[in-house]
């Protein structure tokens, strides 16, 4: 099978969808089927493993996603079915060009992305699915009008399946597919010393990191690494220095996967602050390693995170109920070694080969 993805970010990118598509490819390749990578980037692609073709992002917005949508267009041609996680647009248009059939993953709303990227939308994802206004539903049109290309659409929630069927996208199939929980190394299996906290994902308005450094300063023994980088670190390091923060959270930036999930494995718990979140890959990450994840509860994260039982689950944009959480874990380690022992258990049945093995079906039912 010659399954052509577009993944919309690839390492050295940050995110859910940076991991999962070398992961899917890297998988599919394994099983003996050609792959071939077309997505947007800010330089060379850190990891090849198939063909990956890049465009680059120095192109003003409309060139570049025409140019990825023809560039698309032209390995479906020679594909047997178009995968993508996001550039559901180009997507649809390389499909319908090459007359292939398109499998899709939603990670989120792709209209509540750009209305919050355009900047008509400030609310959250909830509201915006009620929202009206002349932007708003040309955005959710376009979304809509995408995704009933797709032969197939896979989502890794129950939250978030049950707003997409509420798009109009007609008869097709949806089903929920937990991310897979990554492959950990060998030396992380037989456990780390554990001693604070770890943030490890885009940094994003969407992830309100504030809320978690706000949360760090009510807790005077509390530190916190943050692993990642986005659009929001210069405020977020601003916002530490102003909170006092200095020697006690430390940006590390980007960092190689297995370096992620050290840093996991290390820590006493993650920390996820985020206002809205589908079924976040960090925390699957986390849980992997055997480390407990403080969260707030919001979307797909209660499907993951259970409270007390894996982790803490704590409202979103409340520092005060994020810092009691972080004090909970820093004062009982009775409570913090009962929710490790748990974690690696609570995602043993999200394994790659599962996971993987389910959408290369899904991607050969479509091309039979």
């Amino acid at each position: 099978m010659r399954v052509v993805v577009l993944p919309g970010i690839w390492p050295p990118d940050v995110g859910g969808p940076a991991t999962h598509g070398p992961e899917l490819a890297r998988f599919l390749v394994g099983r003996g089927h050609e792959v071939r990578v077309v997505t947007m980037a800010d330089g060379q692609p850190a990891e090849r493993p198939c063909r990956v073709e890049t465009i680059s992002r120095r192109h003003p917005f409309p060139i570049r996603y025409s140019r990825l949508a023809a560039v698309a267009a032209r390995a479906a041609h020679s594909g047997d079915v178009v995968y993508a996680s996001a550039t559901y647009a180009a997507a649809a248009a390389a499909a319908t060009s090459a007359r292939r059939p398109l499998v899709v993953k939603l990670v989120s709303d792709p209209a509540y992305e750009r209305a919050r990227r355009y900047g008509v939308f400030d609310g959250t994802l909830a509201e915006f699915q009620r929202a009206g206004g002349g932007a708003v539903v040309t955005l959710k049109r376009a979304r809509s009008l995408a995704l009933r290309a797709a032969r197939h659409v896979v989502v890794p929630s129950e939250y978030l399946a049950a707003m997409a069927r509420g798009w109009g996208l007609g008869a097709r199939p949806l089903e929920v597919i937990p991310n897979a929980a990554p492959e950990t190394p060998d030396e992380l299996e037989a456990g780390v010393p554990r001693a604070g906290f770890v943030f490890a994902g885009r940094l994003t308005r969407q992830k309100a990191l504030g809320t978690a450094l706000e949360a760090v300063a009510r807790v005077p023994e509390a530190r916190l690494l943050v692993v990642g980088d986005g659009p929001e670190r210069a405020e977020l390091e601003a916002r530490a220095r102003s909170l006092g923060l200095d020697g006690r959270v430390r940006f590390a930036g980007s960092k190689p996967r297995e370096e992620v999930l050290r840093a996991l494995a290390g820590a006493q718990a993650a920390v996820l602050s985020s206002d809205w979140e589908n079924f976040p890959h960090a925390a699957v990450e986390a849980l992997a390693v055997g480390t407990p994840v403080v969260a707030t509860s919001v979307g797909g994260v209660p499907e993951l995170v259970r409270d007390g039982v894996n982790g803490l689950l704590v409202p979103p944009g409340a520092p005060d109920a994020l810092a009691a959480a972080l004090r909970r874990m820093l004062d009982s380690p009775e409570l913090g070694e009962r929710l490790q022992a748990a974690a690696r258990r609570s995602v043993a049945e999200l394994g790659r080969d599962r996971v993987y093995g389910r959408l290369e079906t899904i991607l050969a039912e479509a091309v039979a």
